[in-house]
């Protein structure tokens, strides 16, 4: 009784994997000391998330503050924060870097499962960690179909890859490409549905719809391209800053400098691949219409001796940003923006909220009645081609 009454705050670090939870309830006293109450491995399934409950309730103290805190690992902790989350725990989820960087700054020199989840609740008990607030279902469904689209049209890649070759084969064998032909008509009958499907989502959804349209006023950005990024990062949930979206999508960019020793400095690609793939296409789009200032940065690389391809992620990179910067105002795209905040401030040098701020004037091209969006390639260049940025 003495015990809990000495208590501050108690956390429960969760290490989450493909198939287990491994976690760790620790607390915290007065006298700021912490302490492991128990730890336990339970399965990533209903009965293990009923296990833990029961478990976790046998050994908490109902006096003292309870929180939970896991890492976003992909999106197998998902279901496991929507179940505590309905039941009314208080969750907070972090991207694994915030996490590794903590553990590595407490001096973890080991790491394995169970260390992960001891840091976690220490982790838990130092930090006021911003609780997490799960969005529509939407999201998710959408996750769901922008990831089998993904699929179909890589599907649909490979078999028109085959078709070709057989073309050109000394000994082609109509059967075989009878059944090629077959199984591109039914992708791209596939591809169809899910396109129908995505769109259908949105509209039916008043917080996603009204966003959406407001940053499809981009020229080159289409519901698609959206769809996925919002897919991918939970309606940008967990991202506090730029940063953390930069670095979680890939594009952050690595050095290698030691004394003399001068590397290559280039971009990590240590992010999720599906938005990086999602923005290739509107990079494109964007400086084919010299939408606001991204046809000034892709110039000025350009002039700098950059290739076309660095030019073009560094594009995608401040194109990201722009989105995100957008859907946490719940602003529509104004081209304008950028233009009208240097006329105002009178400082060249001034920042709008675009990460990499362009130079020079931007120039306004085409009716502004056309709303064109990008779906196919406008060049030869494959969408897997990124490359660093310096």
């Amino acid at each position: 009784m003495e015990e809990s009454r000495s208590l501050l705050i108690q956390n429960v670090g969760i290490d989450v994997s493909k198939d287990t939870l491994d976690v760790v309830l620790s607390t915290m006293d007065i006298r700021r000391q912490v302490k492991v109450k128990g730890s336990r491995k339970f399965a990533n399934n209903g009965k293990g998330f009923r296990e833990f409950v029961k478990w976790l309730e046998s050994k908490r103290s109902k006096s003292c503050e309870l929180r939970v805190l896991m890492e976003a690992t992909g999106i197998y902790y998902e279901q496991f924060a929507w179940y505590l989350h309905e039941r009314e725990y208080t969750v907070s989820v972090i991207l694994p870097t915030k996490a590794k960087r903590y553990l590595q700054a407490i001096g973890n020199k080991s790491k394995n499962d169970k260390i992960d989840a001891k840091g976690l609740a220490k982790m838990g008990l130092e930090q006021n960690l911003p609780q997490w607030q799960p969005l529509s279902k939407n999201i998710y469904r959408l996750r769901l179909l922008t990831r089998q689209l993904e699929d179909f049209n890589n599907q649909r890649t490979v078999f028109l890859n085959q078709l070709h070759a057989l073309e050109h084969s000394a000994y082609p064998v109509k059967e075989v490409e009878r059944n090629l032909n077959k199984l591109i008509k039914e992708l791209e009958k596939g591809i169809e549905k899910i396109d129908s499907a995505i769109k259908k989502l949105i509209k039916e959804d008043e917080k996603l719809s009204s966003r959406v349209d407001k940053i499809k006023q981009i020229k080159g950005v289409g519901i698609k391209t959206i769809a996925v990024l919002l897919a991918e990062t939970n309606g940008f949930e967990t991202f506090e800053n730029q940063g953390q979206l930069v670095s979680y999508s890939g594009y952050d960019i690595v050095e290698n400098q030691s004394g003399k020793h001068n590397g290559r400095t280039k971009m990590s690609k240590k992010g999720n691949a599906h938005i990086r793939r999602a923005m290739h296409l509107p990079a494109f789009g964007v400086v084919r219409y010299q939408e606001g200032p991204f046809k000034a940065l892709y110039e000025r690389l350009i002039a700098k001796g950059k290739t076309k391809m660095q030019a073009y992620v560094a594009v995608q990179r401040k194109l990201l940003i722009l989105i995100w910067a957008l859907w946490k105002k719940d602003q529509e795209y104004n081209p304008l923006y950028h233009i009208n905040h240097l006329e105002y401030s009178g400082n060249d040098e001034s920042k709008s909220f675009f990460s990499l701020g362009s130079e020079g004037s931007t120039k306004k091209v085409g009716p502004e009645k056309t709303s064109p969006t990008v779906d196919e390639l406008p060049c030869k260049e494959s969408p897997e081609a990124l490359f660093s940025l310096l």
